[in-house]
């Protein structure tokens, strides 16, 4: 009888061996894509500009490295390429052999449109204007730098190490995997937030460019486009302890066909999925787990 056991779960979906870089990786979907890659036998290092809260996830969720992956805190601005560099500098010390995996992931909302939006009037053309201008640019500015250039510098910076991850790690190619949002795919405001749904689109493109442009580096560049999940944008801070949210008494999610909003789950399937060496033939692509609201909504899909 033949052997089938490489096609086993277990086999597929393991991330044993891979070396992941999550920015934003102590909060949200990046702390999901963390504990997923994590618990499947990644060495993950998670960035952010909070050095306390990231050296409490990694002291919460981190292995040693054997029965389970392990978390490396690291702090640092990626919104400057001179932060970005000191980032880059200090994970080739720590990991010389390079990385397989970026979450191109860190990203943030907020802007004077959002407030009351869902309360004025949009077919009397003076408040709708009034309510609109309340966004400043400044709140652009700072959003789509966030969401889109640093998601360009960080990419760009980190191609040697991704290069070498590659050489140094028999059977995967080395992946950028950028976080955008159905909030640039669905024909909607994201609730006013213009500033965030055009930078998420914008993401959307950039990742199809660089999937395009990176082929002769030989690394893939995909994306996952989440819908609501438990994150400080869509509840507020973060729990303390856990560092995780939770929506479970609001009605985000509610009125969407899955009924509900994502979970940690949901995200740690679609992560797995892409980074672990079960999606090693995939390049170019997006995944949307959205719970049916590019289905249910008019989108760009």
């Amino acid at each position: 009888m033949s052997d089938h056991s490489h096609l086993k779960a277990s086999e597929l979906f393991t991330c044993k061996g891979l070396t992941a870089v999550v920015t934003g990786g102590g909060t949200g979907i990046g702390l999901m894509q963390t504990l997923a890659m994590v618990e499947n036998g990644a060495k993950v290092f998670i960035v952010s500009r909070n050095e306390e809260k990231l050296k409490d996830v990694a002291e919460k969720y981190g292995g040693d490295g054997k029965s389970k992956g392990e978390i490396i805190p690291l702090a640092g601005d990626i919104t400057s390429k001179e932060g970005i560099a000191k980032v880059v500098a200090e994970i080739e010390k720590q990991s010389p052999g390079g990385i397989n995996v970026l979450f191109n992931n860190a990203g943030i909302a907020g802007e004077g449109s959002r407030e009351g939006y869902e309360d004025v009037k949009k077919d009397n053309p003076e408040q709708y204007s009034k309510q609109l201008l309340q966004s400043e640019f400044s709140e652009w500015n700072d959003i789509l730098n966030t969401n889109v250039v640093a998601y360009y510098f960080v990419a760009s910076a980190f191609i040697p190490l991704l290069s070498a991850g590659a050489k140094s790690t028999k059977g995967y190619a080395s992946q950028i995997i950028n976080t955008s949002s159905i909030s640039g795919l669905l024909k909607s405001a994201s609730g006013g937030q213009f500033a965030y749904a055009a930078s998420k689109a914008a993401v959307v493109q950039m990742s199809k460019v660089m999937a395009s442009e990176y082929l002769p580096l030989k690394i893939r560049v995909n994306q996952i486009a989440p819908g609501i999940f438990p994150s400080e944008m869509t509840a507020g801070d973060s729990d303390p302890d856990s560092h995780k949210n939770d929506l479970s008494d609001t009605e985000k999610g509610k009125g969407l066909p899955s009924g509900r909003p994502g979970d940690e789950k949901d995200m740690a399937a679609a992560t797995l999925y892409l980074a672990s060496y079960a999606g090693v033939f995939v390049n170019g692509q997006f995944i949307a787990p959205d719970g049916g609201a590019t289905v249910a909504s008019p989108s760009s899909i």
